[in-house]
């Protein structure tokens, strides 16, 4: 009999430890071992300011990376999020210094407002070209992209864009740099974003709609899911969180150009790979993707304090993590 009771605990150990979800475990699993790998190569990696400077290095991609959990768990994909950020950017600057306001507490808060509404059209914009126009959104997105890029370039004349006011810059600047209860403020701006956003993905009627479009759209549409409509709101979600990233960059450098956020694109279709959400779409993991963003960055930080590989080879290392993670999430699907 305790034989029997011994190994039917067995089986269910057995049993539960199949059951754990590995894509969901092996970023964090990744994020722990990389900390350990930082701290051997250089001790003041492990330091709290080294940290929390990696961290708050890494809220741009995070945020935009949050919305792209929602457009690739749609079964969509958005490769402009990098020329949104630059074209949102130009247009808050030109607006911040236009001096329609004359108050510039006044004048932040509709530039952070017109930020957000253009985040929302682009998003927007891509989502109907998409959707309505029966485009592929890697086609689609492709374009925009260069549209957005194209609008940047001729908005700068070529060049940069940047803040003239010292009264705005000075007040602005705390919502980088400036810190509460000791946290960078960006580090607050991604978990509360983060924490809406996984709210909405597991708890909302809407989450459970993305989750269905991206897994099997005929099926979704026989069950009476609106799946345009869905993907449409994931674009726009894609555009809201591009605008707060943006929020969170123009009091950092008060400036913008055509080369702005080249390449975001690919470190956030990254940290959404390696954060766990499949690529195919059907399952988003939106806290996996911040510790994706973190991943990324804590690579870059490893390289910078350690002499074994150039910190210009940063894109390359990129990339192959990608190939990796897709690698990785293949095998772990084969055998589920």
């Amino acid at each position: 009999m305790a034989a029997d009771t011994e190994m039917s605990g067995t089986v269910r150990a057995r049993r539960s430890w199949r059951d754990v979800d590995l894509r969901a475990v092996a970023p964090f699993v990744a994020l722990a071992l990389l900390i350990l790998i930082g701290a051997l190569v250089n001790p003041n990696f492990i330091g709290i300011t080294n940290l929390a400077n990696v961290a708050t290095r890494a809220a741009f991609i995070a945020l935009i990376a949050v919305g792209a959990t929602f457009v690739i768990s749609s079964g969509d994909l958005d490769l402009s999020v990098g020329s949104m950020v630059a074209f949102v950017a130009s247009l808050m600057i030109l607006f911040m210094n236009s001096g329609a306001i004359a108050d510039p507490g006044m004048m932040i808060a509709a530039a952070i407002l017109l930020a957000l509404v253009v985040g929302s059209l682009c998003g927007l914009a891509n989502g109907l070209i998409t959707t309505v126009g029966r485009i592929e959104p890697f086609i689609a997105t492709l374009g925009t992209m260069g549209i957005y890029r194209g609008l940047t370039t001729w908005l700068s004349q070529g060049g940069a864009i940047t803040l003239r006011s010292p009264e705005q810059q000075a007040l602005y600047r705390p919502a980088y740099f400036g810190s509460i209860l000791g946290v960078p403020v960006p580090i607050l701006v991604v978990f509360l974003v983060t924490a809406i956003a996984a709210f909405v993905l597991y708890r909302t009627r809407y989450g459970r709609h993305v989750t269905a479009v991206g897994s099997n759209r005929d099926v979704a549409r026989y069950s009476g899911i609106a799946v345009d409509r869905v993907r449409i709101a994931a674009f726009v979600i894609q555009g809201v969180c591009v605008a707060i990233a943006v929020m969170l960059y123009v009091p950092r450098l008060g400036s913008t150009s055509a080369t702005t956020g080249i390449l975001w694109e690919l470190q956030a279709i990254t940290a959404v790979v390696v954060g766990g959400t499949a690529l195919k779409g059907g399952a988003g993991r939106v806290w996996g993707t911040i510790c994706g963003a973190f991943i990324l960055e804590l690579v870059g930080n490893i390289m910078l304090l350690s002499n074994f590989i150039s910190e210009y080879l940063i894109g390359a290392i990129q990339g192959t993590i990608i190939i990796i993670a897709m690698l990785v999430q293949r095998s772990l699907a084969r055998k589920a």
